[in-house]
């Protein structure tokens, strides 16, 4: 038990890799469809590479979007509306009509003319609601056909027969006019407009379920095919009915409900993929890039932004597989090269498009189309922190989609008639959506404490609380750091390197000065020596104590590791020279080992630039009376010693870049001390 628990402890890190691996294929598979995957890849207008293809079981051939579209669109059309007939009201007119009569003409009253005045009243009505008269104007063609309701009976009469409000008085003033009335007009308009109310409505609710019921109606296929049918043979193209019947197969087969043990082998199929996938990752991840391999914390981070890729996608997928292409999916290469290197987020973009090919619908045109997209995204993003650069690098990734987009449709419907506007705005939609990224990434440096190029750009302002306090303290230090970071810099463009990061890591060196500055001799503005006073034991522990000062300083101040590295090992092991042999001059037996710092040694090209130039930079004020050549001699005597002491052996920089920052050092060194040509006297 107790050796079980030791090799735990000593293998915590490998055994916390095999977790998250294994929890991460677990959620990913999860997330993946469950039907079964058809094995053949069905391309519109392509000759039919496989063998001849016969149905493996019966299915019904399924319509296409655009006939079912079509189908409903014509049933909205011809669909007849409902209108609700009011008995009720017309009776209550008449009556009302009948006691207005013997208000308006007194002088009537069982008289002849009295009758005639009621007959006519009587047929003028019979007209007006033989059909009803509308509350309100639907606005609908009047030659269309409407249904209109009389209780439980329905009749289908022409719109145009009902009355509208605006249409009375032209029937009323005809009518009288041709009657024996004509000179009561204006008694006769005056009751019937006092009586007269509309007794025909819409029904709103009878007709949408009325068109709800057809619409549910419709029939999703047309046809079906029997097993063991020939559906198509191998050279013909995938075109017309052939292609119907094709997508109408995928669909089933995908859809179908398996039995237990085929589920099973299902889940097993894509566990195994989908392992191999991330295996292959994690693989490469181990062979070039082991300082990230080692850090369990940076494995999670790439971990967990494949898992959200696959899950939003998913998500999308699920709720209408068109919109899929919103889903901004080259925000992964983008936080990859922002936080880690192009060809890490280059290859795990490709991985998490392998995997995502089980999820979307025409996986070839979107794995290819989202290839391209990353590959794009790593050659074009060069400085994240510039805002320019991420819109241009948008702009560019969008037009992308939109070529690759354009090319698909031409090569499958043979013309650009067909062409989706829909597609171009999803295009756009996910274009801007990837401007997420730099708010994204600041969540990502706090959730997991990493540092990017836009955080480092913020470490960079000399204006900072830090680096004011390093200038009113140490002023000789802080314009040593300034002098080093602008030949780091310039030594890490020459090379490659990450120019921003080895700036920084400059500026921020020698922050443990700032506790004893009058010790280090660029702060000291008098004659006075403060090493003066203190042996030479004593001296070397305060300047060796800088380093452990700076790093504590550094952590108080939360700076990034990758920042605080550069004060770990910007002197490597190297040895307090100076105090050392004046010590080995009152003690022979004295120890080498008592005045070297502690290290570690630069372990990337970065920490290893700094160590050379602040060397070359510090020493260099004791040059006199500098020329060319004592520049030369100077430089290459400081950088061979430490390459001698061993302290690049695992900073990963080749002996052809040290000679570049040689160069890079050599030139910028020249151009400090104005060096000019010697002219002849």
């Amino acid at each position: 038990m107790k050796n079980f628990v030791n090799n735990f402890y000593k293998n915590q890190a490998l055994f916390y890799k095999v977790f998250l691996f294994i929890l991460t294929s677990v959620l990913i598979v999860y997330l993946l469809p469950k039907g079964g995957k058809f094995k053949y890849e069905v391309t519109k207008g392509k000759p039919w590479q496989y063998e001849n293809l016969y149905a493996p079981f019966d299915f019904a051939i399924l319509k296409t979007d655009e006939e079912i579209v079509k189908e409903k669109d014509q049933i909205i059309s011809n669909h007849i509306p409902y209108y609700n007939y009011n008995e009720e009201v017309v009776e209550k007119v008449k009556v009302e009509a009948e006691e207005k009569i013997s208000e308006v003409f007194p002088d009537s009253i069982l008289s002849r003319r009295e009758r005639a005045i009621s007959n006519f009243v009587d047929e003028a009505l019979e007209g007006l609601y033989e059909n009803g008269i509308l509350q309100e104007d639907s606005r609908i063609e009047e030659d269309q056909q409407v249904y209109l309701k009389r209780g439980n009976i329905a009749d289908e009469i022409n719109y145009g027969k009902i009355f509208t409000q605006e249409e009375i008085p032209e029937y009323l003033t005809t009518n009288i006019n041709r009657s024996s009335l004509s000179s009561l007009r204006p008694e006769l308009l005056e009751l019937f407009y006092e009586v007269i109310e509309p007794n025909v409505t819409f029904d709103g609710t009878f007709t949408q379920r009325e068109l709800d019921s057809k619409l549910n109606a419709i029939s999703y296929t047309r046809g079906s095919i029997e097993r063991g049918t020939i559906i198509i043979s191998k050279g013909e193209i995938v075109e017309g009915e052939k292609l119907d019947i094709l997508n109408s197969l995928k669909q089933e087969y995908e859809s179908q409900l398996w039995s237990e043990s085929s589920y099973n082998w299902i889940l097993f199929g894509y566990s195994l993929l989908v392992s191999l996938a991330l295996l292959m990752l994690l693989l490469f991840i181990r062979k070039y890039r082991r300082e990230i391999y080692e850090n369990n914390v940076k494995i999670t981070f790439i971990f967990f932004n494949i898992l959200l890729m696959v899950f939003l996608t998913t998500l999308v997928v699920n709720f209408e597989a068109k919109y899929v292409y919103v889903v901004p999916l080259c925000i992964l290469p983008l936080t990859l090269k922002a936080f880690f290197d192009s060809r890490l987020g280059l290859f795990s973009h490709v991985i998490t498009v392998l995997i995502l090919g089980f999820v979307v619908p025409n996986s070839y045109e979107y794995m290819f189309l989202q290839i391209i997209a990353g590959i794009v995204t790593i050659l074009t993003v060069s400085e994240l922190y510039k805002r320019a650069n991420l819109f241009i690098s948008v702009g560019q990734i969008t037009s992308i989609y939109i070529v690759v987009y354009f090319a698909f449709t031409v090569i499958q419907e043979g013309n650009v008639l067909d062409l989706n506007s829909e597609m171009f705005l999803t295009f756009v939609l996910g274009g801007l959506a990837t401007l997420f990224v730099q708010p994204l990434i600041y969540i990502y440096e706090k959730l997991f404490g990493l540092v990017s190029d836009m955080s480092l750009l913020e470490l960079s302002d000399t204006n900072s609380k830090l680096l004011k306090e390093l200038s009113e303290k140490a002023p000789g230090t802080f314009h040593h750091s300034l002098n080093v970071a602008n030949l780091a810099e310039a030594a890490a463009n020459e090379i490659g390197a990450n120019a921003m990061l080895v700036r920084v890591g400059a500026l921020y060196h020698d922050l443990g000065k700032m506790e004893n500055p009058s010790y280090f001799s660029e702060n000291q503005a008098s004659s006075v020596n403060s090493h003066d006073e203190l042996s030479p034991r004593e001296s070397a522990e305060i300047i060796i104590g800088h380093v452990i000062t700076g790093i504590e300083i550094a952590k108080k101040n939360n700076l990034p590791d990758r920042v605080i590295d550069f004060i770990r090992t910007h002197h490597g092991t190297s040895t307090v020279y100076f105090f050392y042999m004046k010590e080995k001059q009152l003690n022979d037996e004295a120890l080498a080992a008592d005045f070297r710092y502690p290290g570690p040694i630069p372990f990337s090209r970065e920490t290893a630039i700094l160590m050379m130039c602040d060397s070359v930079e510090a020493a260099s004020k004791s040059l006199k009376e500098p020329t060319t050549g004592k520049i030369n001699d100077f430089v290459e005597k400081i950088v061979n010693k430490q390459m001698e002491e061993g302290q690049f052996i695992n900073a990963n920089i080749t002996f052809k870049e040290i000679q570049l920052i040689k160069k890079i050092l050599k030139q910028k060194l020249k151009n400090i001390f104005h060096l000019r040509v010697e002219y002849p006297e």
